[in-house]
């Protein structure tokens, strides 16, 4: 069963024709394909226009309101969009060209004007050392660029460019499409010379008189120190080329930076973890740990815990936003000897018997042990 008309519009059963009209092209603007992209927008859109078609029709309505939706069916009103396709074709013919811009005095561009290039996305895999220091990569994609034999202006060069015959030079037609409203005069590009006004008297026999070709570019992009996995580096003016002498477009580049196996990365800082056997964590020691400039040595302070974290400031990544490096945040892994010899079991038998309580103090409450047990930092 169909959804009450009034419903679908969101107005009142009371609601004027100015009213109904606004609620219409409220939902047709919500519902347009550049703005929704929602699987049932086209139903939905659909759904809305039928309820239009009755509710700014007074005989219509008046029948409605009184037989609902049986009494309409019953005086053979049906509604009729078999003939348009997509939404975008009912929108188009509802409202004429243009799309929301020309609906809706808004901001769509003439088809005779310059138009921008798309944009061109492409991606890069850069080492967590790479993006630490900042590399310059080279990133190579298909593009739309201008025709170099003929300077984009589509004509073999010596040939003239003529005004186009089909559209007298305005670069549009006039297109009358019938809807359930009755006929639509809408705009339309010419489809001879492509909204442009103009054609080429012989076409550049590199680009067939487009103007454009599609070849594969090469660009060297500096990626910038400290940048993080999944972030985009912009090249403006570096996508395809734009359309009757507009800019072109601009090249976005995503940036994938490969998992270190030494590493974890948090934001700026870094963390890494180093095996300490009990005894020299008891004891006290010096270990090398890994940096993104290489090896250096730490100092583990005698009573070092398990997983207690020891920072080194200065040597994580350094920040997009120029402010100092982040930290290296080193986790003590406290390592208990294994597979002992009898000397071994002898000595650290000897040890267990000599420790007293005052050995095994510790300042930590209950919950600070626990977290360091689970591999919490402090």
């Amino acid at each position: 069963m169909p959804r009450d008309y009034y419903e679908v519009l969101g107005v009142e059963r009371g609601a004027g024709d100015a009213e109904i009209k606004k609620a219409f092209r409220r939902l047709a603007r919500e519902l347009h394909p550049d703005v929704n992209g929602a699987p049932d927008a086209e139903e939905r859109f659909k759904e809305a226009a039928e309820a239009y078609e009755v509710l700014s029709d007074a005989d219509r309505r008046a029948t409605y309101d009184r037989y609902g939706h049986e009494g309409l069916r019953s005086g053979g009103y049906a509604p009729n969009f078999e003939s348009f396709g997509s939404l975008s074709d009912i929108f188009e013919a509802f409202f004429g060209g243009g799309g929301l811009g020309g609906a809706f005095g808004g901001f769509g561009g003439s088809p005779t004007g310059p138009a921008q290039g798309g944009d061109v996305a492409a991606g890069v895999e850069l080492t967590l050392g790479q993006a630490a220091q900042g590399a310059a990569v080279d990133v190579s994609y298909d593009g739309v660029v201008l025709c170099q034999h003929c300077r984009g202006n589509g004509a073999e060069p010596g040939t003239p460019i003529e005004t186009c015959a089909k559209c007298g030079g305005a670069g549009q037609l006039r297109v009358i499409t019938r809807t359930p409203f009755g006929q639509v005069v809408r705009a339309a590009a010419c489809d001879v010379c492509h909204g442009d006004g103009r054609v080429a008297k012989q076409p550049c026999r590199e680009c067939g008189g487009r103007g454009r070709q599609v070849q594969r570019v090469e660009v060297s992009v500096d990626v910038p120190a400290g940048i993080a996995d999944g972030q985009r580096v912009r090249i403006a003016g570096r996508g395809h080329a734009g359309e009757h002498g507009g800019p072109p477009g601009d090249l976005y580049v995503q940036v994938r930076v490969r998992e270190d196996p030494r590493f974890i990365r948090d934001g700026d800082d870094l963390t890494t973890v180093v095996d300490v056997a009990a005894p020299l964590a008891a004891l006290g020691t010096t270990v090398e740990v890994p940096t993104l400039e290489g090896a250096t040595e730490l100092e583990i302070p005698a009573g070092t815990q398990p997983h207690e974290t020891i920072t080194i400031r200065g040597e994580g990544m350094p920040s997009l936003r120029g402010r100092r490096r982040g930290d290296l945040k080193v986790v003590v892994n406290v390592v208990i000897p294994r597979h002992l010899k009898h000397e071994q079991r002898e000595l650290l038998q000897k040890l267990a018997d000599s420790l007293t309580e005052h050995n095994l103090r510790t300042e930590e409450g209950v919950f600070g042990r626990l977290r360091r047990a689970f591999g919490g930092h402090h």
